[in-house]
């Protein structure tokens, strides 16, 4: 994998896994949120609703962070091979 400095396309930040977070909500549902991307955050009434509704907003966050010049950070759980 690229080092941060080194990813030069949207299609690299796209490929990238970022750890994602379910909270159980009281009513019922989740509420699931990638923090690293601040922002990123997403519902569903099942596991499997609330996954992909995560990987629907990634897209967009992604996208619209790369068209602004917007700093997009690696994931925090990135380990680079050397």
């Amino acid at each position: 994998m690229k080092t941060q400095d080194k990813l030069t396309a949207l299609e690299d930040y796209l490929n990238l896994n970022y750890l994602i977070t379910f909270h159980p909500e009281n009513e019922g549902g989740y509420t699931v949120m990638i923090q690293d991307l601040e922002g990123c955050i997403s519902e569903g009434e099942t596991v499997e609703e609330a996954m992909k509704n995560i990987l629907s907003a990634k897209q967009p966050w992604l996208e619209t962070a790369w068209k602004h010049g917007d700093f997009i950070p690696l994931p925090s759980h990135f380990i680079l091979d050397n």
